[in-house]
């Protein structure tokens, strides 16, 4: 098969594969690219295999960054653009089913593409256009099925990330996977316990994001994934998640970890989000989520839930409610988020050091209770955030302690 008509990034990278070819070398696009101009979908890097070794590779181009040469890969900077190459290479035994102990060079495209994870993934592109396909990935793509490359049991033995992987390209392509390949998975998930969950992490979030996650979450419950993933025993609840509409796709990492750690009984995400290894950022995203989901399961939001948990949470929570075809009300966020005087502690109009002098208070807990409470206040419209008020209420709330 020939492509007819080059994708642009390809042909600006064209002058690099045919240096490297004029130096006597095979040079060709590899990976999800080559996969994704088959499928008509966006390229997001352009990667490139030959036949050339890492040393060879920088005798070749003047502008080199070892960047993975122990593994093959140099870092090209040409044609205002950084493209990586990486030699042909197989691998010996996997030691810690994530990666290969010791890689060998070689100078044959067809023993690289042996070690790829899936045909799909298996396609090499030549200069001219032309597919290189030694493992039938042609025929999956048109049948949208997910096979692995060689024998399962071996490829995911060797990596067990692959699992995780071909969870997540169900979801991305909504393709299905090939028996033997799922058989393969859901005999050797146990294996993901042995990889880093920072690495699971980054594969199970891109599933849940995309367009069809619940192909990829039916598939992972098919292969008793969820039994060695922090958290995510419970089957029932993770089967709730696939109550939403067919057609519903999360907004973003947030609604969607928030909405599953809903479904799995959680109050505040901080604990299992710990064990997931993701940002204080993100765990706090997705607490605040939280929270405002089960503040909207039982009133409504307040200028002070808006405050406190951000506007953004809101929305992220409402589209949810829009999802399950319930009542919405976003008209009701955008009032209170129009109706609040400060964003953010730093706006409030007096600070915690203005009142302490002027009204002789000592630094301590006192002036933190005293000027969380003002905040909070003036986010609740009952005080106007102004100097003039803002002293009075102080002086109100002293005179009222002294009365006590």
């Amino acid at each position: 098969m020939r492509l007819e008509k080059m994708p642009a990034e390809f042909v600006k990278a064209l002058p690099i594969l045919q240096k490297i070819r004029d130096f006597g070398y095979e040079a060709y696009f590899v990976g999800g690219s080559v996969r994704d101009v088959l499928l008509n979908r966006q390229i997001h890097d352009v990667d490139i295999a030959t036949s050339a070794y890492p040393s060879e590779i920088k005798q070749i181009f003047e502008h080199t960054i070892d960047i993975g040469i122990e593994h093959g890969t140099v870092l090209v900077l040409a044609q205002d653009d950084e493209y990586e190459i990486t030699t042909f290479r197989t691998e010996d035994v996997y030691v810690d089913y994530r990666r290969p102990a010791h890689v060998n060079f070689v100078r044959q495209l067809s023993e690289d593409l042996l070690r790829r994870d899936f045909t799909i993934n298996a396609f090499a592109l030549a200069n001219d256009g032309e597919i290189i396909d030694l493992y039938d990935g042609l025929s999956d793509l048109d049948r949208q099925v997910l096979r692995a490359v060689g024998k399962p049991s071996e490829r995911f033995t060797e990596d067990a990330l692959r699992i995780m992987r071909g969870l997540r390209f169900s979801a991305t392509l909504n393709f299905d996977l090939a028996t033997d390949t799922f058989e393969a998975m859901k005999a050797q998930a146990y294996l993901l316990e042995k990889i880093s969950i920072e690495r699971i992490f980054i594969e199970l979030d891109k599933l849940l994001i995309a367009s069809h996650w619940q192909k990829g979450l039916k598939a992972l419950l098919a292969i008793e994934a969820s039994d060695y993933l922090p958290g995510l025993s419970n089957e029932s609840a993770l089967l709730k998640m696939l109550s939403l509409p067919e057609d519903f796709v999360f907004t973003n990492s947030i609604q969607a970890w928030g909405y599953l750690l809903y479904q799995l009984g959680y109050l505040d995400g901080k604990f299992l989000m710990k064990q997931w290894k993701v940002s204080r950022d993100f765990s706090t995203d997705v607490t605040n989520f939280l929270k405002a989901y089960h503040i909207r399961q039982t009133s409504q939001f307040t200028q002070e839930s808006l405050y406190l948990l951000g506007k953004s949470s809101l929305i992220l929570v409402e589209e949810m409610v829009a999802a399950q075809d319930f009542k919405t009300d976003f008209e009701l966020i955008s009032a209170l988020d129009a109706q609040l005087q400060i964003r953010h502690k730093k706006d409030i109009a007096v600070s915690a050091g203005d009142i302490m002098t002027k009204f002789g208070i000592k630094p301590g807990p006192g002036i933190g209770k005293l000027y969380h409470t003002i905040e909070l206040e003036i986010v609740r419209g009952n005080l106007i955030n102004r100097p003039e008020a803002i002293f009075n209420y102080v002086k109100e709330k002293s005179n009222d302690g002294n009365n006590d």
